[in-house]
């Protein structure tokens, strides 16, 4: 499926924050693919003192016109114009918090975004909405925050489509090496999530990110792309 191989990576970040850069530093050292999920109506917002995990850090967004620099090689996608919890929105606020944000980056990248994950923790997302998208816009895909701890396509719903872990969930070590181990007959896909910021509340949490995407790192059956080259 992908070039001939049977199993593939990719990692999905979200708020387009500064520490993104770093993580692009970290994913091109080792060959790995991304995509960023950004909200345009908040470029340049600066939030210094951001709690995150009980412990102060900065949540500063990045500049529009530092976007396409930033993200070369990678994947940029929507999170909508201003992070609202989508279903609590109707149908025509749906569409527009969706279509300006895509506009808004496709001015800015220079390629169709077709891609998304929604916004806000707990239940962001519902069938209603994820229609909505997928008969008024041109997303293809849209990312839910909650893990399968499996490696399935999920073709047959991919506007609410599950990714396989968080970066920090406990499991992360376990799934990535059966991933790894797996021989399969069968496309199998490795979806790893989350916000480049957590990485920085995190003790050796930077530390560990690299490890983990050494570990994935350079090897001949697996597939590295951004969410789009994956999932489509």
């Amino acid at each position: 499926m992908w070039n001939g191989k049977k199993k593939a990576i990719t990692f999905s970040f979200d708020d387009g924050v500064t520490q993104d850069i770093r993580v692009i530093e970290i994913l091109n050292k080792y060959g790995l693919k991304g995509t960023f999920n950004l909200n345009s109506g908040y470029f340049g917002l600066l939030t210094p003192n951001y709690v995150c995990f009980g412990k102060t850090i900065t949540h500063n967004k990045v500049k529009a016109y530092e976007v396409k620099d930033i993200y070369q090689g990678h994947e940029i996608a929507v999170h909508t114009l201003t992070h609202p919890l989508l279903p609590s929105l109707d149908d025509t606020t749906v569409t527009r918090q969706v279509e300006e944000d895509r506009k808004a980056l496709e001015s800015l990248c220079g390629y169709p975004v077709i891609g998304m994950a929604y916004p806000c923790g707990g239940v962001n997302n519902d069938d209603r909405v994820a229609e909505v998208i997928k008969k008024t816009t041109p997303i293809r895909y849209s990312r839910t925050i909650t893990s399968t701890y499996s490696y399935g396509l999920q073709k047959d719903n991919l506007h609410r489509f599950n990714p396989t872990i968080h970066f920090l969930d406990a499991r992360v070590k376990e799934i990535v090496e059966n991933f790894l181990n797996l021989q399969t007959d069968d496309s199998q896909l490795l979806y790893i999530w989350g916000h480049s910021y957590e990485l920085d509340a995190t003790d050796n949490g930077w530390e560990n990110f690299e490890s983990l995407c050494k570990m994935l790192a350079g090897r001949d059956d697996i597939f590295y792309g951004t969410n789009k080259e994956v999932l489509l």
